[in-house]
Formats: C-alpha cells, structure tokens, sequence
C-alpha cells in the first residue's frame, strides 16, 4: 500500500522512499517549488527531476491498470475524500507546497481514482488505456495550442482535415462531399446536427431568432440518447417538441411510428425537420434500421442525422458494418473514436455531408482572429465553423493511433471487442442463475442480463418479484464497488426492472475477465436476501 503523507520537513530520500520514487537520482532537491522550474534561471534540473518522478508515477499507474490482480479502484465516499485521506488534502494552501508534496498529490490522485483501462472495467462505453494514444494526449498538452487557426496549430489543422476526410470516406460519401468538426463529445456532436438542419431550413434564425420561424418539430427513438432533447432544449425548440417515436422489443425504432409520427404532426400544424437514428443505442446497443428511416426522411424532405457515437466503431471492421448499412444517406453523423476505437478522451466528431454550411451557420467574422489578409490559405482557419472560440486539440492522439495500427489494426480491435460479447452472451445462456433480457444474440458489445438469486429463483414472475428484483443489482453494484476488483453498469428501463448491462470497448479484456465478472457477480449476489413487503 502506497503510504501518503504530508512532506513539509521529510528529507528528499525519506520522501522519495514513501513514494517509490529514486530521490538517490535527484540532482535537485525536490524540496523546491514550482518557482525553481521553468522558466526560472536556471531551472532545467529542477524541471527534469520533476518529470522524471512524475514519469515513473504515470508508468506505474500504466503498468498497475493492466495488472488483473491490482484493484479497478480503491473506493471511498465523498466525505471520506473530503476530510483527508492518509495525508491525501483537497484543500488548497496559502503557501506553496514543495515539488515532493505535489508528487504525492500525483500518486494520490490516481490512487483514489478508478482504473478505466483495467481489463476488469466494464463501466462505461469508453474504457482502455491506449499507450499510443496517451502518448499523443501528452504531446498534445506538450504543445498547449488551440484549433481556431492555421497560424497556431498549422500541423494539427491538416491532421484534422485528413482525419475528417478518411471518416467521411469511411461513412461512404463522395470527395465533393463532407465537412466536420472534432468537438467535445457526442452530445456536443448531436447538438451540432439539430443546429445545421434548423439553418439549413431556416437560415434567418441565425439573426432573427425562433420568434421568426414556425413550430419545428424533431423525432428520435425512445432508445436515443438523452442528447437528442438537450439539444433542443438549448437551442430554443424545446423538449416538448421532440417527438420519442416508439421502438421494438429489440429497442430499434419502429419506421411505421416515425412515418406516423411525421404525418400527425404536419396535420396538427408543426413543421417536422430532423430525424435522429441511433447506430448502436446506449444500453441495448441496437442498430435502428437506417434504410428504411432515409426513405422516409427523403419522402418527407427531413433532415436524417445518424447518431454513430457508440456504434461508429463498427465501420471499421468488414464483418459488423453491415449494420450501418444506409449511413451514407445521412446528411450528419456523431461518430466518437473515444468509444469503440479506444481514443483517450474526449475525441468525438460531427461530420457534415454539405460542405460550407458549419461556415455558414456558426460564422461571425472576428477580425481579432480571422483577418482576411493573412499571408497564407485562410481556409484553413476553422475557428468560425465552430460554436466555440478555444478548441482543444483532440486530433493527433487518433492520427497517432491510426499511423500506429492502420485501418486493420482497429478492425481487429472491434472485432475481438464483440467476440467477448459473444461470449459473455454464449454463457449467460448456459447459466440458470442469470436471466438475459432479450434472448437475441448482441448487435453490439452490450449484453444485458440479471443476476437471479437463489431467494428468487422459485419466484413465480409478477409485480413482487420485480419489486425484489429490481433492488438485486444496486446491492450487487454497490458490494463490487467496495471490493474494487471489477465495475459494471446496471440500470432499469421501460418496464425492465434494474439489470446489468456489460460493454466491451477494452481491447485488454480477455474471455478470462468476462468469465471472472460472472462469478464474481454470483459470489457477491448469492446470499442477497430482500425482504418481502410483508416483511416491511
């Protein structure tokens, strides 16, 4: 166990030797504060020794993720955190604390944060810990520029035109067609898509506003993601006038609802512009059959943005790509590389099939940054295509990635991600003690299933055991947290009381991990007891 204390009066070997570090290597003292590193006179050793410790704290962390045996997170409540932890403040000093204390800090940090990269981590879409794509979050922060011009960031400019340029050719456009923007997530992503189909109909809402136009109505599935109506919230449309279009038992939107959907709305005087479709939903991990929802949109003249944050990946691999048959139909798409293809975050894109529109839409001309005059291409400014000013950098991590693994290194990636869906899918089928809650094999990498234990597996189904049953994965949930050797996600939905469900974007995870996962669950849920509301 890492031992943390506050390292006022410790001597550099004392402190070093609490931290695991090599004080014996110091040339400097690292009793120093930040005004001994640079750009201070004669700084550089100082600097050096910094980040050499620094370096060996990240690489142990690196090395620890990996490592089955260490823990997905070392677990405390908030108030824990809050009042000090073996020497471990959040508080902020008066005085400056030396170089040693801010090492601590470091360690301590990642100590009491979870291990997404973990073999055993299953918690969220995005998960792994690319070595070459931190390497490029480091150089990224090294260079510390912004993406509004070609005169600031020249390099990273062009890597995100050529990024851009292969994912759209990837989603199956033309080379007179697309555009696109990295931007901070697939929500921001989504907000982007309902922005450009409102100019595109209605230009004048960028001076005159919503008081200019008619009712507008946009439609998404009720497997959508939760972006689709913040967006119209913020963009002064209203959730109200997102129209949640039913979907199957598979959780695909049903077409014959949208076109219904459309037609009532028109009837009732609105005026429907934009469709969501979903490839690859958030929980179930389903594929909307973007087809048949292009015909529809292009009957009615509406703008079909395909929401591929999660399931983008799936472009990449030759054999799962079919089940985004018809995205190059879509005028926008969310693809998010820091999902399926293991970017760092953040790293989402919005690629948009009509070139020159994010321009139109988003520009104001600020003559402080986009001067007509320069002495190079200024096409190549991108900042007026954005909603942002400042834009972080979250280009070169992927180009990074890709120059490293080529298009067939991430098709093997995906690939092997929903092969151990496969297999966590093939199990549960073999297993009485979970129940899956579709019995269709995944689309995606999302397998969804409860844990049954013993106390309930002589339950007849109704409203009782679904009142017990719904309480089985927090207390599962919550015993795995404390532990800390694996994480999971559950949640309910519609009528589905809570259960888990397992995603799989961790290219260290082996068919090992996902056998552990299972008993685990079943170890820390066998002796789960609810009681009965007679009991209460």
């Amino acid at each position: 166990m890492v031992v943390s204390v506050r390292c006022t009066g410790l001597s550099v070997s004392r402190t070093a030797t609490l931290l695991g570090l090599h004080a014996q290597q110091f040339p400097v003292s690292l009793e120093s504060t930040w005004a001994n590193l640079l750009p201070a006179l004669r700084g550089e050793d100082t600097t050096k020794s910094f980040f050499q410790e620094l370096v060996n704290i990240l690489l142990s962390y690196v090395c620890k993720s990996f490592r089955r045996s260490s823990k997905v997170l070392d677990f405390h409540h908030p108030h824990q955190l809050r009042e000090g932890l073996e020497g471990f403040s959040l508080e902020l000093p008066d005085q400056p604390d030396n170089l040693e204390q801010l090492l601590v800090d470091c360690r301590d940090t990642l100590k009491y944060g979870v291990k997404t990269g973990h073999p055993r981590f299953f918690n969220q879409l995005s998960s792994g810990l690319d070595v070459i794509g931190l390497a490029g979050e480091w150089l990224t922060s090294t260079a510390n520029t912004n993406m509004f011009t070609y005169e600031v960031s020249p390099v990273f400019i062009l890597m995100e035109e050529i990024l851009l340029r292969k994912m759209q050719e990837i989603v199956g456009w033309s080379e007179e067609e697309g555009d696109g923007v990295f931007c901070p997530g697939g929500t921001m992503s989504n907000l982007y898509s309902v922005l450009l189909a409102r100019y595109h109909f209605f230009p004048e809402v960028k001076t005159k506003g919503m008081t200019a136009l008619p009712r507008l109505i946009l439609f998404t599935s009720a497997h959508s993601h939760y972006s689709v109506k913040k967006s119209a919230a913020v963009l002064g449309i209203g959730s109200d006038n997102v129209v949640v279009v039913k979907c199957n038992d598979r959780g695909k939107m049903i077409t014959a609802e949208l076109e219904s959907s459309i037609i009532t709305a028109k009837d009732q005087g609105c005026v429907p512009f934009y469709v969501n479709a979903t490839a690859g939903t958030t929980v179930y991990g389903a594929f909307d059959p973007l087809n048949a929802i292009a015909d529809i949109c292009e009957s009615h003249g509406l703008w079909l943005h395909v929401d591929a944050a999660w399931g983008g990946g799936l472009l990449m691999s030759k054999r799962h790509r079919v089940k985004l048959q018809g995205i190059e139909r879509a005028w926008s798409v969310t693809w998010n590389p820091h999902k399926m293809m293991g970017a760092p975050l953040q790293c989402s894109a919005i690629l948009v099939k009509k070139r020159g529109l994010l321009k139109d839409c988003n520009q104001m001309c600020a003559e402080y940054l986009f001067q007509t005059d320069k002495h190079y291409d200024t096409s190549y400014d991108t900042g007026d295509k954005t909603i942002q000013c400042g834009r972080h950098v979250d280009v070169f991590k992927l180009w990074l990635m890709w120059k490293a693994k080529g298009s067939e290194g991430f098709e093997s990636q995906v690939n092997k991600c929903l092969e151990n869906a496969e297999h966590l899918f093939d199990k549960l089928k073999q297993r009485p003690d979970f129940e899956l809650v579709f019995k269709s094999e995944p689309e995606h990498s999302n397998v969804c299933f409860w844990y049954i234990p013993p106390s309930l597996r002589n339950m007849s189904p109704g409203p009782e055991r679904n009142r017990r049953l719904h309480e089985v994965a927090p207390k599962i949930k919550a015993k795995m947290m404390e532990q800390g050797m694996a994480m999971i996600g559950y949640q309910p939905l519609g009528d589905k009381v809570n259960f888990f469900r397992c995603v799989f974007s961790n290219p260290a995870t082996q068919t090992e991990d996902v056998d552990y996962l299972l008993e685990e669950i079943a170890s820390l849920g066998h002796d789960i007891c609810i009681r009965t509301e007679t009991d209460l």
